[in-house]
């Protein structure tokens, strides 16, 4: 990685691009009674992903950037459970016939927050509801802190058979700073716990950019966590933005590593982790050579939505939970985020669907180009731009953006292929950025670029 080009573009707050266009852009303007015309107008033969958002935790961790709340009484996590249900039910009913499921992931928050029995339940009503193919990868985000043996024996018995487990960092120095003490024979427990279970797919997910964190410290993360062998590894850097997350206000901004030191990290971790065999996928996953991820990626197949880098190929990804977005062919919904408010709609019979986004062709063309780039560092701009009907001329004199980064070696272009330099990978969401036409640099929403 090239220390000039990180100190030149690093520090700009740029998306993730787990969609396009990306969430700020949502609008009032799609509300319920669109979603319902959408879920009811799914052709017929669709096979759908599901995604379950459970915005409770025990304790806030100063770092987190989702949607979650800090919950004590059990009886207000059985009654979101029951909404769930309601909100699955209403959804299937809308659609009017039971479609395919490839995918399910239960996202929070912590989902293994929720009693035992009504993950079971849960999953029994996403059978009923769904058509769930006996091959479909079901996910659950996991807080090892907090995890039982009862609820690991109800993922198995739901069929769960990926977990993505928090790690962050396994410093004690770190840990104390943004609140989550995690020692490493807790994660070590329960990934033991999971394996005798069945439940064979791992995920580790990592942070670099905390505060006190250096690149010793992230090295000695990583050589506590390979000897426990994940399948992959999700590895993000800090996005510190206390006007958004007042509890990030906890951190002590002084000991923010700057932006040099988090170029440095991010290069430690991912030569550490391709030393040790995995293979890089776009920007921010790793995974052992034959796990499905890293062959999706070997073959293009590789695809991003709202949890990262995917092997899902479905394009429809239905949303359930205060907060949680869906995404269509015609676009995408978001439910309300207020628990409140999202319960009161699923009580009243209506949908939650708070806000949205309706896609144009140029969005389209957009959102194709942006997620080829981000899967796989490139982009046949004009095989894009024929599927879609568009001029790559045109399209690419529309990417103002992207003069300086091909002047910089950043991108080269060969006739309409875009590749984005090997020594320049960690910039791919500037050069993703190129061609995103909503984008306002002068807003202050997203993470910065490294």
């Amino acid at each position: 990685m090239r220390v000039d080009l990180a100190a030149r573009y690093g520090e700009e707050r740029l998306p993730r691009y787990t969609s396009y266009p990306t969430a700020p852009h949502f609008s009032p303007a799609i509300g319920a009674d669109t979603y319902a015309g959408w879920l009811a107008g799914l052709p017929a033969g669709t096979s759908a992903s599901l995604y379950l958002h459970v915005p409770f935790c025990r304790e806030m961790c100063w770092y987190c950037g989702c949607h979650t709340q800090i919950v004590r009484r059990d009886e207000l996590i059985a009654a979101y459970q029951r909404t769930l249900r309601s909100e699955i039910e209403q959804v299937a009913g809308t659609i009017g016939r039971r479609i395919k499921v490839e995918h399910i992931h239960f996202g929070g928050g912590t989902p293994t927050i929720m009693a035992p029995e009504a993950l079971v339940e849960l999953m029994a009503v996403m059978r009923r509801a769904f058509f769930v193919l006996p091959a479909a990868e079901i996910a659950v985000e996991i807080d090892p802190r907090t995890l039982t043996a009862d609820m690991v024996e109800a993922m198995r018995l739901s069929g769960v058979n990926r977990a993505s487990l928090g790690v962050q960092s396994f410093d004690p120095v770190v840990q104390r700073a943004i609140n989550r003490v995690q020692s490493f024979e807790q994660t070590a427990s329960v990934v033991d716990m999971l394996r005798r279970a069945g439940i064979a797919g791992v995920n580790f997910d990592l942070i670099y950019g905390l505060p006190h964190q250096t690149v010793a410290s992230c090295l000695d993360t990583v050589r506590r966590a390979l000897a426990l062998a994940p399948d992959r590894f999700s590895v993000f850097g800090y996005a510190h933005v206390p006007s958004f997350k007042k509890h990030q206000r906890m951190i002590n901004e002084a000991v923010l590593p700057d932006g040099p030191a988090r170029h440095d990290q991010a290069c430690a971790i991912a030569n550490a982790l391709k030393e040790a065999g995995y293979v890089q996928i776009g920007l921010d996953h790793f995974a052992r050579p034959d796990d499905s991820m890293a062959v999706a990626f070997e073959e293009r197949t590789l695809r991003r939505n709202f949890q990262g880098y995917t092997t899902d190929k479905g394009e429809v990804l239905l949303g359930f939970g205060a907060s949680a977005i869906g995404h269509l062919p015609q676009g995408y919904v978001q439910n309300e985020v207020q628990v409140g408010a999202y319960a009161q709609s699923i009580g009243a019979g209506r949908l939650a669907t708070a806000k949205g986004y309706g896609l144009t062709d140029d969005d389209r063309l957009r959102a194709d180009i942006i997620e080829r780039i981000m899967c796989e560092f490139g982009a046949d701009l004009g095989g894009i731009c024929a599927r879609h009907g568009a001029d790559p001329e045109a399209t690419l004199k529309s990417a103002l953006r992207l003069k300086p980064l091909i002047s910089d070696g950043v991108v080269r272009l060969d006739g309409d292929r875009l590749a984005v330099a090997r020594d320049s990978r960690f910039l791919v969401r500037s050069v993703a950025a190129a061609f995103d036409a909503h984008l306002d640099p002068g807003k202050q929403l997203h993470s910065r670029a490294v």
